[in-house]
C-alpha cells in the first residue's frame, strides 16, 4: 500500500502528511483552505478539490478533520469520499470522536462497501513530523493488517484493540488525563508562586518523585515563561473535553472531575484563550485570581 490521502491538513494532519512524503509514500491531499497544501504540495503532495478526489486516487484515505460532524461531511456530504469510492479502499479516521459516533460512522461507510479503521493518535504535531505517535487502531482487523505498513510508519508504537469504538474510547480517557494534568500544575505553579516560592524548584521537586510527567518534565516550563505555542490547542481540547463528558453521560457515569474541566476551559475560550496551547490554561487560571 503506497497511495495514501489525507484529509485535513491542521497541524497534525499537515505533520503526518510531511512524514509519510519523506518516508516515500504517493500522498494525496485534501483541505478546504488550499493555504495549509502548501507545504504538503511542496515536498511532491497531489492537491485536489475534494474529497471524493481523495478517494479515487488512494488505497488508504486518514481522515484528520475536527469532530464527528466534520467526518461525516468529508465522508458522505457532497463530493465526499464514498462518491470516489473504488474496490479495496480503506479509510482511516484519526479525529478525536464520540466512539458510539465512529459505530454508526463506521456502519454507514459499510452500507458502501468501504471498511472504516478508528486510528486516534497521542503526540502533536512534534513527533508526528518523525513518525513517533502512538497510535491506538480498532476496526476490521484484515484492513488493519493491510495497513499496518503505514500505520508503523506514522507512529512507532501501535496498538489493535478491537471492534470500531473501542480506540476512540481509549483516546477520550487518554485526553481527560492531559486535561487533569494541565490543571493540576497550572494550580500548583499559581499556588507556590502565591506563597513567594520559585515554581521551577516546585518543578524540580516534581520532576524527583515517580509524579513526574512528560509534561511537568518539558511544556511546564514553558507554562511558567508564558510560552504557550500550540501543539494542540486550547480550544481543540476543550472540544474534546465536551465529548469526554458527552461519552459519559451516553454510557451513564459520572466523572464529576471532567464535568468541572469543562467550564474551566469553556471559560478560557470565552475569555480568548482559544487558540494557544492547551497548557495556558494556566493563564486563565492567572486572570481569575488576578480579579480577585
Amino acid at each position: 500500500m503506497k497511495k495514501i490521502g489525507i484529509i485535513g491538513l491542521g497541524m497534525l494532519g499537515n505533520a503526518v502528511a510531511l512524514h509519510l512524503l519523506d518516508s516515500g509514500f504517493e500522498v494525496t491531499v485534501f483541505n478546504r483552505n488550499k493555504d495549509k497544501t502548501i507545504q504538503a504540495k511542496e515536498k511532491g503532495a497531489t492537491i485536489v478539490d475534494a474529497p471524493k478526489d481523495v478517494a479515487e486516487k488512494s488505497e488508504l484515505v486518514v481522515i484528520v478533520v475536527k469532530d464527528a460532524d466534520a467526518v461525516k461531511q468529508v465522508s458522505f456530504g457532497e463530493n465526499g469520499i464514498v462518491k470516489g469510492r473504488k474496490e479495496g479502499l480503506i479509510v482511516a479516521d484519526m479525529s478525536t470522536i464520540d466512539p458510539s459516533e465512529s459505530k454508526n460512522i463506521s456502519e454507514k461507510f459499510q452500507e458502501h462497501g468501504i471498511n472504516k479503521l478508528d486510528i486516534p493518535v497521542m503526540g502533536g504535531p512534534n513527533v508526528a513530523i518523525t513518525g513517533d505517535l502512538v497510535m491506538m487502531a480498532s476496526g476490521d482487523k484484515e484492513s488493519f493488517e493491510n495497513c499496518k505498513e503505514v500505520f508503523e510508519t506514522i507512529a512507532n508504537k501501535v496498538f489493535f484493540l478491537g471492534e470500531n469504538g473501542v480506540a476512540h474510547s481509549i483516546k477520550l480517557a487518554m485526553n481527560l488525563q492531559i486535561t487533569m494534568l494541565a490543571l493540576g500544575l497550572s494550580e500548583g505553579i499559581t499556588l507556590v508562586k502565591k506563597a513567594g516560592v520559585d515554581p521551577k524548584i516546585f518543578l524540580e521537586i516534581l520532576n524527583s518523585t515517580y509524579f513526574k510527567t512528560g509534561m511537568s518534565e518539558n511544556k511546564a516550563f514553558k507554562m511558567i515563561d508564558g510560552k504557550y505555542e500550540p501543539t494542540f490547542t486550547l480550544a481543540n481540547l476543550k472540544k474534546d473535553i465536551s465529548t469526554i463528558t458527552n461519552a459519559a453521560k451516553s454510557l451513564g457515569i459520572e466523572l464529576p472531575m471532567i464535568k468541572k474541566a469543562e467550564e474551566v476551559y469553556e471559560n478560557a475560550v470565552k475569555e480568548g484563550l482559544g487558540g494557544i496551547d492547551y497548557t495556558g490554561i494556566i493563564e486563565y487560571i492567572k486572570r481569575i485570581n488576578e480579579s480577585k
